[in-house]
């Protein structure tokens, strides 16, 4: 086998990974259109996204957090570390449903810190070592393989830890999934009952929502799928 031909083109990487590829794909063009037409909706409280998220955490005595323009777009989160909720841009000053809908998500994590929420506080366990197996995992593995192709004895065990630390990133990004639906219907509901989004408001701030949401379910499967192709080839679908 020509290792290194390998590792550059296999079909059988398609094969598995693909259909989260293309779902990952379609999720983008959702959050891009849902973005788009919510943010050609001025909201009828005529409140901006830093404004919304300063009522919220105002609501629930939340009085630990700042509230931060962020440079990039769309790269709105909230760290739990610094206790910062960073806003881009369009979301910070924006005055639409979508900048709405989106402060609140992200002050949706900040209740959840502020609650002890149990998933987040796994998710945020989890970062240090997802973050290593990010960076090592593939290289490791590669590395292991490579080893083991050459007949040496160590090379299985280091493919199998390269294994094991893309293994942690899978767990974060499962552990993922319902913290961020959480805060999704967290923001929901807090728009609607403190009356900052109306009925009407609320289904299309829920449609920005639910596509930002299918976009963690394309990261999880994309990230399932290409363990199993990873397990495949260490544990002996190639020669």
């Amino acid at each position: 086998m020509e290792i290194l031909a390998f590792f550059y083109i296999d079909p059988m990487y398609l094969v598995y990974v693909g259909p989260a590829m293309l779902l990952a794909m379609w999720a983008q063009m959702k959050v891009k259109s849902a973005y788009r037409i919510a943010g050609q909706h001025p909201a009828n409280s005529g409140l901006s996204g830093a404004e919304t998220a300063q009522r919220i955490l105002n609501v629930y005595g939340i009085t630990d957090v700042s509230i931060e323009p962020a440079k990039s777009f769309l790269g709105d989160h909230y760290d739990p570390k610094s206790k910062a909720l960073r806003l881009s841009p369009e979301v910070y000053q924006g005055r639409t449903l979508a900048s709405l809908g989106i402060a609140a998500h992200e002050v949706g994590h900040a209740i959840q810190d502020a609650q002890a929420y149990g998933p987040l506080a796994i998710r945020n366990g989890l970062v240090p070592m997802a973050s290593l197996g990010s960076r090592l995992s593939v290289l490791l593995i590669i590395v292991g393989l490579v080893l083991a192709y050459m007949q040496a004895a160590v090379g299985g065990t280091i493919a199998a830890i390269g294994l094991g630390l893309f293994g942690v990133v899978v767990l974060f990004q499962v552990v993922n999934l319902p913290v961020e639906y959480n805060a999704s219907s967290r923001a929901r509901a807090i728009l609607l009952d403190q009356g900052m989004v109306t009925t009407a408001e609320d289904r299309i701030v829920g449609k920005v929502l639910s596509a930002a949401a299918l976009t963690y379910v394309a990261a999880t499967l994309t990230a399932i799928l290409t363990m199993l192709y990873w397990a495949s080839i260490v544990f002996g679908r190639r020669d």
